[in-house]
C-alpha cells in the first residue's frame, strides 16, 4: 500500500482484498493534502452511519475500495456506499443519471419524496444533495470517467475485460456489484432464449396443436365460454401451449392455481398426444429421480415439478393443485390417467430444496452441468423470487423444459435484491399480439383475444407469453374492494371501505361490511388485544375476525394427547396421535396473524412480539424459561438443508412426551424436562425438529408483511406505525390486506400514514426490464 494511502486510512488486519493485486498509486511518495477530499468524504459517510442514514456495511465497502484503489477520487466512496445501501434495500444497481439529476437544478429536492436515496428524513436527503454539489464533477460523463479511472470499476461495454476484474461494473448509467450484473444479464439471456421462435438459441420442441383439439380440451376443463367477459384463465392455458415460458399474473382470488391445475392437465394431454399415452400401472420412476424412467412400452411420462420460494407457499400450491385435479378427475374420469398426474404433482417443494442448496454456500447441487430432470416446472409466488435465485433457477432448468411462473406483480417484491416478476410483467401486459398468434389463440379459446391499441409503446419480448388474470372469484366483498382501491392508489375509496368518513369516494367502487375494520388509537396494547382475542363480530358470517392466539393455545391445551393413552400405543400409533395434535395446533395458529410494516419499535415486530409474550405470561398461558417455551411460534431465518428447514418456514414448539424406556409424563411433570420439538406443517403432513437444534429462528406472534408473502390467514391484523417510514408503500399495504381470506383488521394510529402509504409506489432500480424490450 502506498504512503499516501497509509496516511488516508489505517488498514484493518485480515481485511479481504477485492483484487489479487491492488492497483499502484500514481505517486507513492506524494505528501498528503491537508484537506484530502477522499478522507473528507469518508468522514461524511461516517456521520451518515452515526445518524442511521447508512449502514455500517455500506461504509465498509467504501473504505475497502478506497484502500485498494489509492488513485480514486471522492466519487468512488460515495458511489460505493450508495450502491451498497441500494442493494440492501432491494435495488440491483445505482442509476447514476437519476442520482445526478437534481445537481443540475440546485433548487429542486435531491429526490422525489417517495423514493429517497438514503434511509433517513429530509435532512438526510439535503445532506446528500449538498455533498453532490461539492464534488468537482456533476455530470454523468464526469462520474463515469471518474469511476472508470478509479481502478475499482470496469466498463460492462468493453469487449476485452481486464485480467483481474474489478468488483464493480458500470453499464451505461447504472453502477452494479459485479454479481448482480452477471445475474441480470443471464436472466435476460435465458428468458429471451425461451421465447425465441427462430430456433437459433435451441432446437424448438413445441409442436403447436390444432385449435380444434385445444378448444375441445378447454371446454372440458373450464366449461362453457363466458359471454360477459374474456376468460383469461382459458387464454393462459392456450398460451402455455405456444412456448417454453408462460407468465401468469393476477391478484388474490383470480384463480392462478385453479388455472395451473387445468394447465397441467392440458399439457399432460398434449404430451400424450405427441408421445402416446403410457400404459396403465407402469412403474415409472418418480419426478426428480436420477434415471429417465419409461414404462414397459417405452413411453416416458411428463416430468413435472412444483416449487415456491417458501415452505408455506409450496404447501399451499400442492394442496390447491391436488384438490383441483381431484375435482377434474371426478368430472372427466376417463380423459387422463388422473392417478398418475396427481402422483406426479405431489412433489411441491421450496426452490432451495428443488435446486439442492448447499449448506454454508450460495451454490446449488443443480446447475448448468447438472440440470434438473424435469419437462415442466411451475413456480408459484414468483414475486418473491429475487434476482440471484431466478438466475440459479434458469441455469439449472433444461433448455427444452417448460417454465410457468405464477404471481401477483402488484405485491411486494422479494426481500433480497431484485423485483424480477415486476420487471418481467411491466411491459408485457395489455400489449398487442402478433395477428397470427391472436388468431390461433382465438380459435383455441372460442373468444376474441383483446388487442389494445398502444401506438409507440415498446413491448417486452415476453408479452406474447404473459397473461394477466382479472376476475376475482374470492374477493367480491369489502376486502376485495379495499384491495382494489389500495392497489389503484384511490385514497378516498380505500378510506370509505375502512369505514372512515371520507368525501369524494365513488359509491360504485366502495364496499363496507364487518369483514373489514379500521381501529384507531395510539396504544400498541390495542394491537396486542386484537392479536390475542380477535375483534368482536356482528354476524356468524364474519366469525373469522374473532380468531386470536388464545384460541390456538386453547387447542394446544385441550387437545393435548393423554400420556397414559400414548404409553399404551405402538410407535406408529403414538406418532399418528402426536402428528394429529400438532397439525390442529398449527392450523389454529394460521387462522389469524399479526402483520407489521416495520421491524423495530413499539409498533414493530420486535416490540409487539415482546408485548404479546408478556401478556401471555401474565395470564399464565405460557411459561417462558429462557428462549424457548411451549406454544412459541417461530420463523426460520436461515436455510438449514440438513434439518430440512428453510428461510420463512413457520413452526410451533410443543412439549414432546418422553417415550421408550422412560415413563411418559404429561404437562411437564417429573424431574427431567420433556424435550421441546418444533412442528412444521408441510402440506397435509407435519414434521418436527428438536428445538435445541434450531439456531436461526425468531418469535413469530408478529411478523413483517414481507415475511407473510406466500401465506394467507382467515383473519389478518395489519399494523401501521404512527409515523411515515421509508418501507411504507402502496404495495406493502396491498400485500398485507390480501393475506386475509375472510376478515381484515387495520390498526392505524395515525390515518394520515395510511393515506401517505397509498401514494408511494415501490420502485426498484434494475436494468432487467430494459434488457427484455423487443
Amino acid at each position: 500500500m502506498s504512503h499516501r494511502m497509509s496516511n488516508r486510512l489505517s488498514r484493518t488486519d485480515g481485511q479481504p482484498d477485492l483484487f489479487e493485486h491492488a492497483p499502484e498509486a500514481a505517486d507513492p511518495v506524494t505528501p498528503v493534502d491537508p484537506v484530502d477530499p477522499v478522507v473528507d468524504m469518508l468522514a461524511e459517510l461516517s456521520r451518515w452511519v452515526e445518524s442511521g442514514w447508512l449502514r455500517a456495511l455500506d461504509l465498509a465497502l467504501a473504505r475497502l475500495l478506497v484502500e485498494q484503489c489509492p488513485q480514486a477520487d471522492a466519487v468512488l466512496p460515495l458511489a460505493a456506499a450508495l450502491l451498497a445501501h441500494n442493494e440492501g434495500r432491494g435495488h440491483t444497481c445505482l442509476p447514476l443519471d437519476e442520482l445526478l439529476g437534481p445537481t443540475a437544478h440546485p433548487a429542486l429536492p435531491a429526490l422525489p419524496a417517495h423514493d429517497p436515496w438514503l434511509a433517513g428524513p429530509v435532512a438526510a436527503q439535503a445532506a446528500l444533495a449538498a455533498v453532490l454539489r461539492r464534488l468537482p464533477v456533476s455530470t454523468l460523463a464526469g462520474w463515469r470517467a471518474s469511476l472508470l479511472a478509479s481502478g475499482a470499476v470496469d466498463d460492462a461495454g468493453t469487449a476485452a475485460p481486464r485480467v483481474q476484474p474489478a468488483p464493480l461494473l458500470l453499464d451505461g448509467a447504472r453502477l452494479y456489484l459485479r454479481r448482480h450484473h452477471r445475474d441480470e444479464v443471464e436472466v435476460a439471456r435465458a428468458l429471451r432464449s425461451r421465447v425465441d421462435t427462430s430456433g437459433a438459441a435451441v432446437e424448438q420442441d413445441v409442436d403447436r396443436p390444432e385449435p380444434a383439439w385445444v378448444r375441445g380440451w378447454l371446454d372440458g376443463l373450464f366449461g362453457a365460454v363466458p359471454t360477459d367477459r374474456i376468460d383469461h384463465q382459458r387464454l393462459a392455458c392456450a398460451t402455455a401451449l405456444r412456448g417454453r415460458l408462460t407468465l401468469i399474473t393476477g391478484g388474490p382470488g383470480t384463480g392462478k392455481t385453479y388455472t395451473v391445475a387445468r394447465l397441467l392437465a392440458l399439457l399432460q394431454a398434449d404430451h400424450e398426444r405427441r408421445h402416446g399415452r403410457p400404459a396403465a400401472g407402469s412403474d415409472d420412476e418418480p419426478v426428480g429421480s436420477e434415471s429417465n424412467g419409461q414404462d414397459r412400452l417405452g413411453h416416458r411420462p411428463l416430468r413435472i415439478a412444483l416449487a415456491a420460494p417458501t415452505g408455506k407457499a409450496a404447501a399451499r400450491l400442492q394442496q390447491s393443485i391436488r384438490s383441483a385435479l381431484e375435482g377434474l378427475r371426478a368430472g372427466l374420469p376417463d380423459a387422463l390417467d388422473w392417478q398418475r398426474l396427481v402422483a406426479d404433482t405431489d412433489n411441491a417443494r421450496t426452490l432451495h430444496k428443488l435446486l439442492g442448496a448447499r449448506p454454508g454456500t450460495r451454490q446449488f447441487a443443480h446447475q448448468a452441468q447438472r440440470p434438473l430432470e424435469v419437462d415442466l416446472l411451475v413456480v408459484d409466488e414468483a414475486s418473491m423470487v429475487h434476482l440471484e435465485m431466478m438466475a440459479a433457477l434458469l441455469r439449472a432448468l433444461p433448455a427444452r423444459a417448460r417454465l410457468v411462473l405464477l404471481g401477483d406483480q402488484d405485491q411486494l417484491a422479494s426481500v433480497e435484491a431484485g423485483a424480477v416478476l415486476g420487471d418481467l410483467c411491466a411491459d408485457a401486459i395489455d400489449v398487442a399480439l402478433d395477428p397470427a398468434d391472436a388468431q390461433w389463440l382465438a380459435a383455441c379459446t372460442g373468444q376474441a383475444v383483446p388487442m389494445p391499441d398502444q401506438p409507440g409503446r415498446r413491448a417486452s419480448i415476453l408479452a406474447a407469453q404473459t397473461v394477466q388474470l382479472r376476475h376475482s372469484h374470492r374477493f367480491a366483498g369489502a376486502i376485495g374492494a379495499l384491495a382494489r382501491a389500495v392497489n389503484a392508489g384511490e385514497v378516498a375509496n380505500a378510506r370509505a371501505c375502512l369505514g372512515w368518513p371520507q368525501q369524494g369516494a365513488d359509491p360504485d367502487r366502495v364496499r363496507h361490511d364487518a369483514s373489514v375494520a379500521a381501529l384507531g388509537g395510539v396504544d400498541p396494547a390495542l394491537a396486542v388485544r386484537v392479536a390475542l382475542d380477535g375483534r368482536p363480530t356482528i354476524s356468524s358470517e364474519h366469525e373469522a375476525a374473532s380468531a386470536g392466539y388464545r384460541a390456538m393455545l386453547a387447542v394446544l391445551r385441550q387437545q393435548r394427547p393423554d400420556a397414559k393413552r400414548l404409553a399404551q400405543l405402538d410407535p406408529d400409533g403414538r406418532r399418528h396421535v402426536l402428528e394429529a395434535w400438532a397439525s390442529e395446533v398449527l392450523r389454529a395458529f394460521d387462522r389469524s396473524r399479526l402483520l407489521c410494516a416495520v421491524r423495530e419499535g413499539d409498533w414493530g415486530v420486535a416490540g409487539l412480539n415482546e408485548a404479546i409474550e408478556a401478556a401471555l405470561r401474565r395470564d399464565g398461558l405460557v411459561a417462558r424459561q429462557g428462549e424457548w417455551y411451549e406454544g412459541r411460534p417461530v420463523m426460520v431465518t436461515r436455510n438449514d438443508p440438513s434439518l430440512g428447514v428453510y428461510n420463512g418456514d413457520i413452526g410451533i414448539a410443543l412439549r414432546q412426551p418422553v417415550l421408550g424406556s422412560s415413563p411418559v409424563r404429561a404437562g411437564g411433570s417429573g424431574h427431567e424436562p420433556e424435550p421441546l420439538r418444533v412442528w412444521f406443517l408441510d402440506g397435509e403432513e407435519v414434521r418436527s425438529v428438536l428445538a435445541s437444534r434450531l439456531s436461526a429462528v425468531e418469535t413469530a406472534w408478529a411478523m413483517t408483511v414481507h415475511k407473510s408473502q406466500g401465506s394467507e390467514f382467515a383473519h389478518t391484523v395489519l399494523v401501521l406505525p404512527p409515523r411515515l417510514n421509508p418501507v411504507l408503500s402502496r404495495e406493502l399495504v396491498y400485500t398485507g390486506i390480501t393475506r386475509a381470506r375472510q376478515a381484515c383488521t387495520l390498526i392505524a394510529p395515525e390515518p394520515s400514514v395510511f393515506d401517505a402509504a397509498l401514494q408511494r409506489r415501490t420502485r426498484r432500480a434494475s436494468g432487467l426490464r430494459g434488457r427484455l424490450l423487443g
